[in-house]
């Protein structure tokens, strides 16, 4: 009797599937698509540009989305406009200074308000937004999805899983003191800011 039972137990526990761990997704992408979009739309003039020089790590669970935490980084150096004058003053001191403060970093905390659905989790993401040394706590709507075996059509020869996260939100140019004294006529005070980005998980 024991030993029937010890072996209804050992199938019992062969039945079970296997509780999915945490993954690590690097958001380094070799194929330079990655990018973050900024545009400040003011009365008299709009600037819009963008960057790609992003890195950074994310874990997540697909079973628990809820407990994700990671740190997106974008070199500040990479950050463009189309005319080259502008952009030599982006980089500049009073802009965003990128030779003291080469990267842009958001650090996720903690996400509230989530919601799965398949593969696509939305939720609000709290955490630290440091530019040009000034770091605030914000919260920004972002959405994740995750691609199950997926990595093979974005990156030939690899295999693994991919984390899409996409986020649309706004800051200000005065808290971070990115040339807080230009004219809001000519240089909106609001930067509007798109990010569309994936994350690898590769595997054997």
């Amino acid at each position: 009797m024991n030993r029937t039972l010890k072996h209804l137990l050992v199938l019992a526990s062969l039945c079970v599937p296997a509780v999915a761990a945490p993954q690590a997704f690097d958001f380094k992408d070799p194929k330079g698509v990655n990018n973050a979009v900024f545009k400040l739309d003011a009365p008299l003039e709009a600037i819009n540009g963008s960057a790609n020089g992003i890195s950074g790590t994310v874990t997540f669970d697909p079973q628990n989305p809820a407990t994700t935490k990671g740190r997106i980084v974008v070199a500040a150096a990479s950050l463009q406009v189309p005319n080259p004058m502008m952009n030599g003053h982006l980089h500049g001191a009073q802009w965003m200074n990128v030779a003291a403060h080469p990267e842009v970093t958001f650090e996720v905390k903690a996400l509230r308000h989530v919601k799965t659905d398949g593969d696509k989790t939305s939720a609000d993401a709290t955490g630290t937004l440091k530019i040009k040394g000034v770091a605030k706590e914000i919260t920004v709507p972002v959405t994740f999805n995750y691609l199950k075996d997926k990595l093979g059509q974005r990156v030939p020869n690899l295999k693994g899983d991919l984390l899409v996260i996409r986020a649309n939100f706004t800051i200000k140019r005065s808290d971070f003191g990115i040339n807080p004294q230009a004219p809001e006529d000519k240089v909106s005070n609001d930067i509007a800011l798109t990010l569309s980005i994936a994350g690898a998980s590769p595997r054997p």
